[in-house]
C-alpha cells in the first residue's frame, strides 16, 4: 500500500466504513473515494460499473451491506439476500474489470453452520446447516467470500476476505427493532434509567455466548490485513473471548447505572447458541485486538448519553 494509492470505501457512513475511513486517515491515506448510497446506488449494475471506469481505484475495501439483528434478519429475508448479493456482485465485478490491485470483502460470523464445532475455524464453513433467522444473509456473505475466491482463482486477482465477530462501536444502530443486541440494550437501559423504571425486558434466555469486538479494533485488523495479507482463504477476525448474553446486559446494566431488574422474554429467539470465532491464524500473524470490552461499552455509553437518541 502506498499513501498516494486511490482507496473507495464501499459504506463509509456505516459503523464499519466509518471506522477504516478513520483508521486510513489516521494511517496518512488522503486519496480516499467514497459515496453516499444517494450518490451510487450499489444495487444498480451499470451505475457501479460507470463510477469503476471514472474513479479507477486502486484497493477497495467493501463494508457495505444491508444488516440487521434476528428480528430484521428474520422479517426482510428476501431483501437481505437480494440486496447483499447485488451490492457484493456489482463491486466484485467492477473491481475486477477496472483491474484494481487489492480488494477486501467484509463478511460475518453468520456464514457458519449452527452448530460448527466451537470456536468456530475458517475451515468450517459449508460443513453444515446455516441457523434459520439469518440465513439469507449469510448465503449473501458466502456467495461474497466465494466470488473473491473465484477471482482469484480465475483470474488471479488479489481478492480476500474477512468475517468478523459481533461488531459495536461508533455510528451503530440503537433503532430497538433492527438493532444488534448490544447497542440495543445500551438503549434499552438508558431508557429505563432516565425514566426510572423499574425493569427492563431482554429477549430469550439470557444463555447464548457471544464474542464482541469493537470496530476501532476491527478497522485495524483490515488495515493490517490490507498491508499484509495476500492468500485465499478468508481470515476470522474477533477477539477469541465471549460471554453469555446474560453477562452482557449485566455489564451493559452496571455502565449505564440501571438498577431496576433484568426481565428475560423467553418467547423471543435465542439465535445460534455460541458464536466464537477461532483467531488464532489472525493472532499468529501478529494482529491481536486491544480494546477491552467493558472499557469499550463505556466508552460507547458516553457518546450515545450525548445523542439525540438518549433524549428521551
Amino acid at each position: 500500500m502506498n499513501k498516494t494509492d486511490k482507496i473507495y470505501v464501499a459504506g463509509h457512513r456505516g459503523m464499519v466504513g466509518s471506522s477504516i475511513v478513520r483508521k486510513l486517515e489516521r494511517e496518512g491515506f488522503t486519496n480516499i473515494v467514497t459515496r453516499t448510497s444517494k450518490e451510487l446506488d450499489l444495487r444498480e449494475q451499470q451505475a457501479v460499473r460507470d463510477f469503476f471506469a471514472q474513479e479507477k481505484p486502486d484497493l477497495v475495501v467493501l463494508a457495505a451491506a444491508k444488516v440487521g439483528g434476528i428480528h430484521a434478519n428474520n422479517t426482510y429475508r428476501a431483501q437481505f439476500l437480494y440486496e447483499n448479493l447485488m451490492i457484493q456482485n456489482n463491486v466484485i465485478h467492477s473491481s475486477h474489470e477496472q483491474g484494481v490491485k487489492k480488494l477486501l470483502f467484509l463478511g460475518s460470523s453468520c456464514i457458519y453452520p449452527k452448530m460448527a464445532p466451537q470456536p468456530l475455524k475458517e475451515e468450517s464453513l459449508l460443513t453444515g446447516p446455516l441457523e434459520q433467522t439469518n440465513e439469507p444473509y449469510a448465503i449473501a456473505k458466502i456467495a461474497g467470500i466465494k466470488m473473491a475466491e473465484s477471482y482469484r482463482r480465475q483470474y488471479g486477482s488479489n481478492f480476500i476476505s474477512a468475517m468478523p465477530t459481533n461488531l459495536y462501536g461508533p455510528n451503530d444502530n440503537y433503532d430497538l427493532n433492527n438493532s444488534h443486541v448490544l447497542p440495543a440494550l445500551i438503549r434499552k437501559f438508558h431508557t429505563a434509567k432516565v425514566k426510572g423504571e423499574a425493569s427492563v425486558e431482554v429477549w430469550g434466555t439470557g444463555s447464548p455466548r457471544r464474542e464482541f469486538l469493537h470496530v476501532d479494533d476491527l478497522a485495524d485488523a483490515c488495515f493490517f490485513l490490507l498491508k499484509n495479507y495476500n492468500e485465499e482463504l478468508f481470515v476470522n477476525i474477533g477477539t477469541g473471548e465471549d460471554l453469555t448474553i446474560k453477562e452482557l446486559a449485566e455489564m451493559i446494566k452496571d455502565v449505564v447505572g440501571f438498577e431496576g431488574e433484568l426481565k428475560w422474554n423467553t418467547d423471543k429467539p435465542d439465535g445460534t447458541p455460541r458464536k466464537l470465532m477461532d483467531v488464532s491464524r489472525l493472532h499468529a500473524m501478529g494482529w491481536k485486538h486491544r480494546i477491552d470490552l467493558r472499557e469499550g461499552i463505556t466508552s460507547v455509553y458516553a457518546d450515545f448519553a450525548k445523542s439525540e437518541l438518549a433524549q428521551v
